[in-house]
């Protein structure tokens, strides 16, 4: 059973209004939605690739951004994601759902077309934010149209044409990423957005019936207000440790993190005073929704972040190209694509407790793996473990939304719907700056090359895992050191190691997501869902 993301549900239909089998008309509309599910998710995932890329690109030969600094293109995006999406239901009773799904591709276009054109990380980040608020609309959206057109009787059939994307996103982007990167400029990973975003706005204008913009709820101005900038200061602080030496009594460090603390309580203490809020925290109630949202967080912060570092290692300690990194990545979206189909099939069959600690079981397996990487270790166990991961990741997801929302009745599971989606989006922007974070500040322990102190554009000088990765990402920028070869094979051991330290942390947040998840339903439960007259739609 599916739901909508942002808590999208249209106004049911009779069953008779709409034929049995799915036509002509309902396909023209499905594309619009996929075209515009494809960019939204694949630039997820595209970016991931050029982490790595932007850390040299927009630093100076020898003092690449820190790792932490770039991982804000990602928790950028996903922050913004997870700010659009409660507003999304609102926006489209006001002003009309083709309005607001066209107003979307452009923003996300606009924002692709300007990260082209950004010359500092900075610019980048802003950038990625102004296109996540775009991306965050899509889906969403996008469901919400399907739903009209379709009918509920048809929506599980166009599951399979819908769920396309969200299945190879995770393989195509890091490949299309690293060729692009290769075979023209970071620039064009962004680009490529820019005619598929204006191909989308005209099939949308021409596919797209015209709607009426019908107001209902108020909108919730304080909970926006308090939320967003709560959690972005929070993060921005645990991001600024790297910079600070790892000092967390740093001003720009305690205090960027007791204001957020502070907002987000705020926001916590006035969740419960409207009617409609931002986000309904009454709902935690629900003791299944409660456990699944748990589970999620802690299981979309341990492995999103963990996913993160993976092209990275690739990159920076085996020397790999950016496409032979996205290559090397895909066999982890090959393992959910076996087992997510496995598992929704199951789902209505087998209590979800019996199937998501199954998948995370997988996922402690194949992390546990990737702690004991080093600079030499055979690919054929990376990729195998990182199958084993995509098998987990395909077997939790899709069991955890469809429990959180069956006890839900009426307008709960929308509302439900809404806070499950947020939970992820903010667990995975958690996990990319901790994460971040830990490896950075691991890279930064490895001691100064003597002699290097002094050479003008080093700072305070180059670090043996500093010139181990430059070794791999560019060689040119060193070879003017004269180093010796064992500086930087130490430096390479030093910094698989630090990957290694960081995974630690990542995997004993899976085990930890075990607890929770022993606590899902173990036997049939009541299912309300089929109470209730709107249609299904899709999660991601």
């Amino acid at each position: 059973m599916l739901v909508p993301k942002g808590g999208l549900v249209s106004q049911p239909d009779t069953q008779a209004e709409y034929p049995d089998q799915i036509d002509a008309a309902v396909l023209k509309i499905a594309g619009v939605v996929v075209l515009g599910a494809i960019m939204s998710i694949l630039d997820i995932t595209v970016v991931n690739v050029a982490l790595p890329t932007f850390q040299d690109e927009f630093g100076t030969p020898g003092n690449p951004v820190a790792y932490s600094t770039v991982a804000w293109t990602v928790t950028g995006y996903t922050l913004a994601l997870a700010t659009v999406i409660p507003l999304t239901g609102w926006a489209a009773n006001r002003f009309g759902t083709k309005r607001l799904y066209m107003a979307a591709i452009f923003l996300f276009t606009a924002g692709s077309a300007l990260c082209a054109t950004a010359s500092s990380i900075d610019m980048l980040i802003g950038f990625r934010v102004l296109q996540g608020l775009g991306g965050g609309m899509l889906m969403p959206l996008g469901m919400t149209i399907m739903t009209q057109a379709a009918g509920p009787r048809r929506m599980g059939r166009l599951m399979a044409i819908l769920g396309v994307p969200m299945l190879l996103g995770p393989i195509l982007g890091p490949i299309l990423g690293g060729w692009l990167i290769q075979v023209a400029s970071w620039h064009w990973i962004f680009l490529i957005n820019v005619p598929l975003g204006v191909a989308a706005l005209i099939y949308a204008w021409f596919a797209l019936a015209k709607d009426h913009a019908e107001p209902s709820e108020s909108f919730d101005f304080v909970g926006v207000l308090l939320m967003s900038p709560g959690l972005a200061l929070f993060l921005f602080g645990i991001s600024s440790l790297p910079a600070e030496g790892g000092d967390f009594t740093a001003p720009r460090v305690w205090v960027s993190v007791l204001i957020g603390v502070l907002l987000m309580a705020a926001f916590v203490w006035h969740s419960f005073r409207p009617a409609h809020p931002l986000l309904d925290l009454r709902l935690f109630r629900d003791r299944n929704l409660t456990i699944s949202i748990i589970t999620m967080f802690l299981f979309a912060a341990a492995f999103f972040g963990g996913l993160l570092l993976v092209p990275t290692y690739f990159q920076q300690i085996r020397g790999e190209s950016t496409l032979q990194a996205g290559l090397l990545v895909a066999p982890q979206g090959i393992g959910a694509m076996v087992t997510m189909p496995i598992a929704g099939r199951l789902v209505d069959k087998v209590p979800v407790g019996r199937i998501v600690p199954f998948g995370i079981g997988l996922i402690v397996i194949g992390m546990f793996g990737l702690t004991q990487i080093t600079a030499t270790t055979p690919y054929g166990i990376l990729i195998a473990m990182l199958f084993v991961m995509g098998l987990g990741m395909g077997g939790t997801m899709m069991p955890l939304f469809t429990t959180a929302l069956r006890t839900l009745r009426g307008p709960q599971v929308a509302r439900g719907s809404t806070l499950l989606n947020i939970s992820q989006q903010i667990a995975s922007s958690c996990g990319v700056a901790t994460m971040s974070v830990i490896l950075t500040n691991q890279l930064n322990d490895s001691p100064i090359i003597p002699g290097t102190q002094n050479i003008p554009g080093l700072g305070a000088g180059l670090r043996e895992t500093q010139a181990a990765i430059l070794s791999n990402t560019r060689p040119a920028s060193i070879i003017p050191l004269h180093l010796d070869p064992a500086v930087i094979e130490r430096g390479l051991n030093e910094a698989a190691a630090a990957f290694a330290h960081t995974y630690w942390v990542a995997w004993v947040l899976v085990v930890i997501t075990l607890v929770p998840a022993l606590m899902l339903p173990r036997k049939r439960e009541v299912v309300n869902l089929a109470d209730q007259k709107a249609p299904p739609a899709v999660i991601d």
